[in-house]
C-alpha cells in the first residue's frame, strides 16, 4: 500500500520548516527590552514547538520524527546556500556584501549549537507529548502541550546558548538568557494554547486522525516508520 499524508499534514510540516529556517537566521541577532535579553528567534521559534505539538498530538510521534528530520534537513540546506551565497564572489557595484555578510553570515559555531539544540528540544518534546497522551488516554491536552515545551525548550536553550555564546557574552548574562529564553517561549505557548486547542480539534475532525503511540519504537533514527 502506498503511503500517502494529508493536506493538513502537510501543510503543518511546511509551516514546521519555514518557523525553522527563519528562526536559524533570526537567532544570530541579540535583543534587549527593558530587563529581558534573549535573541530575536523568540519571534517565531517558539511557532515550531507549537505545530511539534500539534503533530504530536494528531498524527503521533512517527510523523513528528519524520517532520524533525525534515526540518533539520531543510535547515541545513538553507545554511549551506546563504553561506554558498557569501562565498560567491560580489559584483564590482554591489555594495551590501558587509550587511549581507552581517545578517546570514552565522558563524558555524553557533550553526552547530542550533542544529543540536534543535534536534535534541524538539524530539523531546513530541516525545513528551506522545507518551502523556497514552497514559492520560487523550485528556488534558493543554497541560501536556505545556509540559513538553517546558522539558523542550530548557533543554534548547541549555545546550543552544552555552555552545553558541560560551566566552563571548558574561557568564551571569549568559545564564538569565537561558532562563528568560526558556520561561518567554513557555509563556508564548500558554497564550496561544486557545488557539492551538482550536486548531488541534479542528485537524482530527477533519483530517479523522487522532493517533495513541502503543507499542511502537520511540528510536529517534527510524525514520522509514509511518
Amino acid at each position: 500500500m502506498k503511503k500517502q499524508v494529508s493536506v493538513s499534514f502537510m501543510i503543518m510540516g511546511i509551516l514546521f520548516c519555514v518557523c525553522l529556517i527563519m528562526s536559524n537566521f533570526l537567532e544570530t541577532k541579540l535583543i534587549q527590552i527593558g530587563p529581558i535579553h534573549a535573541t530575536a528567534g523568540i519571534i517565531v521559534f517558539p511557532i515550531a514547538y507549537i505545530i511539534n505539538d500539534c503533530i504530536a498530538e494528531v498524527w503521533g510521534f512517527k510523523k513528528a520524527r519524520l517532520i524533525i528530520w525534515v526540518g533539520f534537513l531543510i535547515n541545513f540546506i538553507a545554511v549551506a546556500l546563504t553561506q554558498l551565497a557569501i562565498a560567491l564572489p560580489s559584483a564590482p557595484y554591489y555594495e551590501g556584501q558587509e550587511a549581507f555578510v552581517s545578517v546570514f553570515g552565522a558563524t558555524p559555531r553557533i550553526t552547530v549549537a542550533s542544529f543540536i539544540a534543535f534536534l535534541v528540544g524538539s524530539f523531546l518534546n513530541a516525545y513528551v507529548m506522545s507518551k502523556m497522551k497514552v497514559k492520560t488516554h487523550g485528556k488534558g491536552f493543554g497541560a501536556r502541550a505545556i509540559l513538553s515545551t517546558i522539558i523542550g525548550e530548557s533543554f534548547d536553550s541549555l545546550i543552544f546558548f552555552p555552545i553558541a555564546f560560551f566566552g563571548i557574552i558574561p557568564t551571569d548574562k549568559l545564564l538569565l538568557m537561558i532562563v528568560t529564553q526558556a520561561v518567554l517561549k513557555t509563556v508564548y505557548e500558554i497564550l496561544i494554547l486557545p488557539v492551538t486547542k482550536i486548531v488541534v480539534n479542528y485537524i482530527k475532525k477533519t483530517d479523522g486522525s487522532d493517533v495513541y503511540d502503543e507499542d511502537i519504537s520511540y528510536s529517534v533514527l527510524k525514520v522509514g516508520e509511518l
